[in-house]
């Protein structure tokens, strides 16, 4: 079942405990972000209300009691994204309250499904697909309906290989 607009929102915000992201895309281009990629990579200050509505949402998610997280899986060097992110993104999503870990496969993959599909992981029992196409663009959301034991196999490994933020950012490198 495909979720697209509200259908993907009222599933996203159901979720009960815990939210999970497994983050693998190395670019993610997205229509509502290419101004402000393009002043990162121009060297321009970001906009102080950079995200601000992701962040409302997470610090509503975390406030209710609930978790939310994901592991970045990154590869060096980093891509232009992935350093939008890192500097413009992820701190801003971690001061609203999700837990962001960052998994490095430069010299290993862990046996990760590294393909063209992120997901969520609701209550650890629903999965949602994230297709992309190779140059990052979203082609849909979609229910995942089989057995959900690979992905908390997968959540286990990546949770287990990765660092926080944080750390992350500190080694050289």
């Amino acid at each position: 079942m495909l979720l697209d607009g509200d259908e993907w929102q009222r599933t996203f915000d159901a979720y009960e405990r815990t939210a999970w992201r497994f983050e693998a895309q190395p670019t993610y281009t997205m229509p509502k972000e290419a101004a402000n990629v393009a002043r990162f990579l121009r060297g321009e200050p970001k906009p102080v209300d950079h995200n601000t509505g992701w962040h409302e949402r997470v610090h509503g998610f975390v406030t209710s009691g609930r978790t939310i997280g994901r592991v970045r899986v990154v590869r060096r060097p980093l891509t232009d994204y992935q350093r939008y992110q890192f500097t413009w993104g992820i701190p801003g999503n971690i001061d609203a309250g999700e837990e962001i870990r960052i998994l490095d496969v430069t010299q290993k993959d862990y046996g990760l499904p590294l393909s063209s599909t992120d997901w969520w992981m609701f209550d650890e029992s629903r999965i949602v697909h994230l297709n992309f196409r190779p140059d990052g663009t979203q082609i849909n959301r979609e229910l995942f309906t089989g057995d959900i034991t690979p992905y908390l196999e997968w959540q286990n490994i990546a949770l287990t290989h990765s660092v926080p933020f944080t750390e992350y950012v500190k080694e050289p490198g």
